[in-house]
């Protein structure tokens, strides 16, 4: 009993005087955290304004998305257009030519904006809605162990304080040790999570350059979109232009003819 009553004892000067709030977090990984909450911020804003960027409806299939573009509704305009007006038509049959090619464009706009979704606004959005919210669901989970913590071995000292300066030297040892219990419980709880905390932490350092990929991606999504929308302008401009080139033609030989015989 004598060797407990002095251990106790000297646990109780040496944990006297400490700083009562635990610091668990190195400062390379509060600089971690709060490079995270940035991250989180210009990624949510960035996000909202690339979807705003998009002309189709995000998260739609294809056939809806491809029926809500602008460029849809142009193409439709122009066919309808040229049907009412007919074949006959010279700007007739531009607006049924050129609708169709519009058609088209909008076919590889939608395509564009699927790729931009699938590959850069999900991952994202995944980024700063589901990823960094979660690493930092657990820091505040580290924090309120630590709080546990604290707690426990504030009343853990209060115990072995009291051991020193009272009678009942049995009854306060037991309950001293049953609080040091409690404090050992709190710590193990609040280095479990500190250590999956930190992993967590190191990762989301590690994929910085992944995560600024994404920026290169759009742009080389867009680089790779207006080319295929000029190959498609080139390889049709020609058949538009020499059938404009006929249409004019037969439309000057049939004025010529009309005004000869009036």
């Amino acid at each position: 009993m004598k060797k407990q009553f002095n251990r106790m004892r000297q646990l109780a000067n040496q944990t006297v005087g400490r700083a009562e709030k635990t610091e668990v977090l190195s400062d390379d990984l509060l600089q971690i955290e709060r490079r995270m909450e940035l991250v989180r911020v210009v990624s949510h804003n960035t996000h909202k304004r690339m979807v705003a960027c998009l002309q189709g409806q995000i998260g739609t299939d294809a056939e809806k998305r491809h029926k809500k573009l602008p460029l849809t509704a142009l193409s439709q305009a122009m066919q309808d257009g040229g049907n009412q007006l007919g074949e006959e038509s010279l700007i007739g049959k531009m607006m049924e030519m050129c609708g169709d090619a519009e058609n088209r464009l909008a076919s590889e706009l939608m395509q564009h904006e699927m790729n931009i979704e699938k590959e850069i606004l999900d991952p994202l959005n995944q980024l700063a809605e589901v990823d960094i919210p979660n690493i930092l669901k657990q820091r505040r989970q580290l924090a309120k162990l630590v709080l546990d913590y604290d707690s426990a071995r504030a009343r853990w000292l209060q115990a072995t304080k009291s051991i020193i300066s009272g009678t009942n030297t049995q009854a306060l040892t037991a309950k001293a040790d049953s609080l040091k219990e409690e404090v050992d419980e709190a710590m193990n709880k609040m280095e479990l999570c500190k250590d999956q905390l930190s992993a967590d932490m190191y990762n989301f350092f590690s994929k910085e350059a992944d995560y600024a990929r994404y920026y290169v991606m759009l742009l080389e999504a867009q680089a790779d979109h207006h080319r295929k929308s000029l190959t498609l302008l080139e390889s049709v401009l020609p058949t538009i232009q020499a059938q404009q080139g006929d249409c004019t033609v037969s439309y000057c030989c049939v004025s010529e003819i009309t005004t000869s015989e009036t």
